[in-house]
């Protein structure tokens, strides 16, 4: 019988350990190197944003804590809470399982789902108790199986707190939802009241959004943390500057009289380091692996799921808010307040990297699909949208800007404009002067198009109504605006009704 030499025998055992000590390991996310070039220089400064250190980064312990659904009370499983009372703290991701990359995806894709926002976690008694009163529940929707998908339950080493969604709570949970990936995010209504004056559950609405800026932007009242999340000093917007001295009276007054709820629900989220006058629309994650960067501005590089997983703890409290000579916290507040464990972040980024969206089921006839696709070529959409992925990766000039000579991504950058709204490229914080093209991949479920939301349809995009300034534009629109020109994009306007139509056929059959 043949006989393995002992000493490849031990060199082949070898290697197989070291290769399974590899699997079991997240790679080091918040990582010096990597960090130094992920940035895109910010438009008005020609600087990168800030970041803290490696070390500033891992001198806060990891977080890695399982947590279960919220269910109305009147709704949940029998036995349910009593249960939960007896449960030990367990680990959302456990690496020491996870071998392959399936299996770092299957991770992933719980992790995304029940992933908690830590900063608003509390086990403050008279949350907790609006939490097991079912009229608090009385107009909130569901989930399938009873759930309220924006709360999750997080069983801690000092008992059971009450949390909001991290990754869930703005973007839709699964490919099957024919929204894709928009999902919804907190509204600015009155304060712990539904609109009909029905109690809310509690950590939403208003309240949540009031605590999350107090954990925050802690010691400062609720109009100057609004005036640190949104103001840009380099490109003052008067509107936002006002918010800094204002009362909370005053500012609650301001989104009456400017309805400041649309940059903050149903698919739109005027995120950090962006202003509720400038919102963009919840990206449609179900595409991220087609692209080479991240946010509609292109404001981080996308190598990878390491990526995702950096920018993933960045945005949910990581960022140091650092640009060039302009620090927008405090000694206080500029500090890592917490840190989710590196697997739980590199499992989500696995999992997002692995999306495809969804076929359109109701996808025309393949000779009108045809068809569409010539007319698609003939007039040079390929250009941007090139095929199989429908864009090319690459970055386009916001209106008005020209990038430096030594631009440290000028080989992405297309010397050209398509003439949308600028102001989200050269008036936020996430102005970058660019703007990435999107894939049109999808494009048949997506709620809103253009990089602001501001149209709703394929037929809405391709109309030379939208040009018009009396026009009113069936997607977002700014605070106080109802009828506006849509500008931009103008690709495809000109063409005669039935060659658009048949176009859109092509378009949804991506």
């Amino acid at each position: 019988m043949f006989r393995i030499p002992a000493v490849l025998l031990i060199a082949a055992l070898g290697s197989y350990v070291s290769f399974a000590a590899d699997a079991l390991r997240a790679p080091r996310i918040w990582n010096d190197a990597a960090l130094a070039e992920w940035a895109t220089p910010v438009a008005g400064l020609n600087v990168r944003p800030g970041v803290y250190s490696s070390a500033q980064y891992y001198a806060v312990p990891a977080d890695n804590l399982r947590t279960y659904p919220v269910y109305p009370p009147d709704r949940e499983p029998p036995g349910y809470w009593e249960w939960l009372q007896k449960q030990k703290p367990q680990p959302l991701v456990d690496a020491s399982h996870l071998r392959t990359s399936s299996e770092w995806i299957a991770a992933g894709d719980r992790a995304f789902r029940d992933l908690d926002f830590i900063l608003m976690r509390t086990s403050d008694r008279a949350v907790i108790a609006r939490a097991r009163d079912p009229q608090a529940f009385q107009r909130a929707p569901v989930q399938a199986d009873g759930s309220f998908a924006p709360l999750r339950w997080v069983v801690t080493a000092s008992g059971v707190m009450l949390s909001a969604s991290a990754c869930a709570a703005c973007h839709a949970a699964t490919a099957a939802d024919r929204a894709g990936a928009v999902g919804r995010a907190v509204e600015l209504a009155p304060r712990g009241r539904q609109r009909d004056g029905s109690a809310t559950p509690p950590l939403t609405g208003p309240f949540g959004t009031a605590r999350r800026l107090q954990q925050f932007y802690t010691d400062d009242p609720i109009p100057v943390a609004m005036w640190r999340e949104f103001a840009t000093p380099w490109a003052p917007d008067p509107r936002i500057e006002r918010m800094k001295t204002m009362s909370p009276m005053e500012l609650q007054q301001l989104q009456s009289d400017e309805p400041l709820a649309r940059s903050f629900g149903g698919g739109m989220f005027a995120r950090a380091n962006s202003s509720p006058y400038n919102a963009t629309k919840i990206l449609d994650l179900q595409t991220l692996r087609y692209y080479r960067y991240l946010d509609a501005t292109a404001t981080h590089q996308l190598r990878g799921p390491e990526d995702v997983a950096r920018y993933a703890a960045l945005v949910t409290g990581a960022d140091a808010m650092d640009f060039g000579p302009h620090r927008m916290l405090t000694d206080a507040q500029r500090r890592v307040r917490f840190r989710y464990a590196d697997e739980v972040l590199y499992a989500i980024g696995m999992h997002l990297m692995s999306l495809e969206p969804p076929k359109n089921p109701d996808r025309a006839s393949d000779e009108l699909v045809q068809r569409g696709e010539q007319i698609f070529r003939r007039e040079g959409c390929v250009t941007c949208h090139l095929p199989p992925n429908y864009t090319s990766g690459k970055l386009t000039l916001a209106q008005g800007w020209q990038p430096p000579v030594n631009h440290p991504n000028r080989d992405d950058i297309l010397p050209r404009s398509v003439g949308t709204d600028p102001a989200l490229a050269l008036q936020t914080r996430k102005g970058t002067g660019l703007y990435k093209i999107p894939s049109l991949r999808g494009i048949w479920y997506r709620r809103f198009l253009l990089h602001d939301g501001s149209l709703t349809s394929l037929e809405e995009l391709f109309d030379p109504a939208r040009l018009d300034g009396a026009y009113r534009p069936t997607g977002w629109n700014p605070p106080g605006v109802t009828t506006r020109e849509v500008p931009g994009h103008t690709f495809g306007v000109s063409l005669p009704p039935d060659e658009k139509k048949i176009l859109l056929a092509f378009l949804r059959s991506l």
